[in-house]
């Protein structure tokens, strides 16, 4: 290139680089550059700090997950460790754990040569490699303990052929190879080793509240349970406190799990029995068993819920949730989901959930409130449904009577549904107009609940609604679906966990009955079909004799969009606060929240739709 010189000024000595070499000489440092880096990834050990949630992916534990979430950057970084590599393996996300129509992050080898890549499957699960690589591999490294696989994978990719990790439940899953393949499209996913797990992946990033001095432990565990061998079991252990136990604050709550299984134990729950008992039998065995007394259906009160890749709860640092004291029940329930798909016998468990709590009571008391639909009949679903929508009320006129003027922060929520339950949302709205979304799992599991804290309290007045909507799927179901106790039943619940404590309990609708029996009514006179609508027949059996065309079909949907409701304001003693609550207007939302726009990550440009070879040795036959 010619170099312009001032007049009088002396020739540049250094040497004069025509373009070409000087790109030449740039690519090549990066090149060197990006060795190095995968050099060093694949050489060095990820400090655990780096990736503080963990969880098994399979019931033997040979596939370990561990990521960390940067919500500046809008991506997660996995780490996978193998510990029993055979010629590969699949992972990735689906909208409900299928193995069609699912994102996918694959490693195959042909036994000599080892690929990675960001693939799809299609409707008949057929693998097809991604145009466009959203799952980015940062580094391979072989260690004593087995393969550990580095790779990062942004929110929202703005690739219709790619998932989008949102907040709520993500269900994950794995194939593992056991013969080498050519290609991935050679690779038959219905003949892999393949499971399913369940994640919340986008956790909150909440500050650790400091602890006081007088903090006290307490673990709740099952004594030496031998786990069933059969695939899902639960397991229901009763306990009490001390007698004359003062009131303290349980102000943080962690897992204790039996080392060994990690895989087995899905999730607990830690109940405390009503106080309207004096005594309560103890027991020890199956939550279904004939032994088990009926009594222990009176421990329905929640102090503590895990499932598996939580973490610790922490109460904020201004409220705890009292236990003890009078009033309180001494006794507590702890139930424990075993997941045992491979049938393993003779395990034996003592897992639990270990309680942190202080004597020195903090500014607040922490409470639960039930937000949703009350446990009715009233409320049903028609069967072969995809997706029925039913929602439960908050109403105005209750959290103006029942909360205190400055307010209640939600800063805790745990949704709950039966088996047919697939989203849950719950909204705040004021003065007609939707503000926040309090909590939502767009891909929500009845078989995954946990008490999930917010990313930001939610602030509730006097005066504010709050709207909790359940999306269900009666596909397999031949038969209305009511609302009720029953597995086979259904339930729409939010449980709000929020200080300080009100006297509110319980705000719930359901659509008034009277309404309801017009619908029977109307079903008679355009149906051959007679409902039975005299006294003694149930609602259950007035619905299960519905013949569900779609005139009766879409004739309740509209019911339950615009008949009046039956509130429940209920106090902590399920006596209704004073006022009219039955044939309540559905509340009227004159402004809705924008539906979220996915934030593309920046492209630094075209990624080739090829894999990445990978030198992984001579993989095992």
């Amino acid at each position: 290139l010619p170099r312009m010189q001032s007049s009088g000024s002396k020739p540049c000595p250094c040497p004069s680089f025509k373009l070409r070499e000087v790109a030449s000489m740039y690519f090549t440092m990066i090149a060197v550059f990006l060795v190095i880096l995968v050099v060093a990834l694949q050489g060095s050990a990820p400090r655990r700090s780096d990736f503080p949630y963990k969880v098994p992916l399979d019931p033997q534990g040979l596939l370990e997950l561990s990521w960390n979430v940067s919500y500046p950057e809008q991506v997660v970084h996995f780490q996978l460790l193998v510990r029993d590599l055979r010629f590969g393996l699949l992972f990735g996300m689906s909208d409900r754990g299928e193995f069609e129509n699912a994102d996918l992050a694959v490693l195959w080898s042909d036994g000599h040569n080892s690929y990675f890549g960001d693939a799809w499957s299609d409707a008949q699960g057929q693998l097809h490699m991604d145009s466009q690589q959203d799952y980015q591999l940062l580094g391979a490294r072989r260690a004593p303990e087995g393969l550990y696989l580095l790779f990062r994978r942004a929110f929202s990719t703005c690739d219709p052929k790619d998932y989008i990790i949102e907040d709520g439940t993500v269900h994950l899953i794995y194939g593992i190879l056991e013969k080498p393949v050519h290609s991935l499209q050679a690779i038959n996913v219905s003949a892999l080793h393949r499971g399913l797990q369940r994640v919340q992946l986008l956790k909150p990033n909440i500050t650790v509240p400091e602890l006081p001095s007088d903090m006290k432990t307490m673990e709740i565990t099952a004594p030496n349970v031998v786990i069933p061998s059969q695939e899902t079991t639960y397991w229901c252990y009763m306990t009490e406190l001390p007698v004359d136990f003062p009131k303290h604050h349980i102000i943080m709550y962690e897992p204790v799990i039996t080392a060994g299984n990690e895989a087995l134990v899905h999730h607990m729950e830690v109940f405390q029995c009503t106080a309207e008992f004096d005594s309560f039998p103890h027991y020890n065995g199956p939550c279904d068993s004939k032994m088990k007394p009926d009594r222990l259906n009176y421990c329905r009160h929640v102090l503590a819920a895990w499932a598996m890749g939580a973490q610790a709860f922490y109460y904020p640092k201004e409220a705890g949730l009292a236990f003890g004291g009078p009033g309180s029940s001494r006794y507590l329930r702890l139930e424990i989901h075993y997941h045992n798909p491979l049938v393993f016998k003779g395990r034996h468990d003592s897992s639990g959930i270990r309680l942190y709590y202080t004597a020195t009571l903090r500014r607040y008391d922490a409470g639960i409130m039930e937000l949703g639909l009350v446990y009715t009949p009233v409320m049903a679903i028609p069967p072969g449904e995809d997706a029925f929508i039913l929602r439960g009320y908050c109403t105005d006129k209750c959290t103006r009577l029942a909360l205190p003027a400055a307010g209640i922060r939600i800063f805790a929520s745990q949704l709950h549904t039966h088996l047919a339950g697939r989203k849950v949302v719950t909204v705040l709205s004021r003065d007609g107009k939707e503000q926040q979304v309090v909590n939502a799992d767009g891909h929500y599991s009845p078989h995954f609940q946990e008490i999930r804290m917010l990313k930001e309290m939610v602030a509730v007045f006097p005066g504010d609604e709050l709207v909790t909507t359940c999306t269900y799927n009666t596909e397999d179901r031949s038969r209305a679906t009511v609302g009720g106790f029953g597995i086979l039943e259904e339930m729409c619940v939010n449980y709000v966990h929020y200080y300080p404590q009100t006297q509110l309990e319980l705000c719930k609708s359901a659509v008034d009955p009277g309404y309801l029996h017009r619908y029977f009514n109307l079903v008679n006179r355009f149906n051959d079909e007679e409902v039975c609508t005299c006294p003694q027949v149930s609602v259950s059996q007035q619905f299960f004799s519905v013949p569900w065309n779609t005139f009766n079909r879409d004739v309740l949907k509209s019911l339950y969009g615009f008949a009046p409701i039956s509130m429940h304001c209920n106090k902590s003693s399920a006596v209704r606060f004073p006022g009219e609550w039955e044939k309540q207007p559905l509340p009227i939302i004159t402004e809705m929240l924008p539906e979220p726009v996915p934030r593309c990550p920046p492209v630094p440009g075209p990624r080739p739709a090829a894999p990445v070879p990978l030198d992984l040795g001579q993989l095992r036959r």
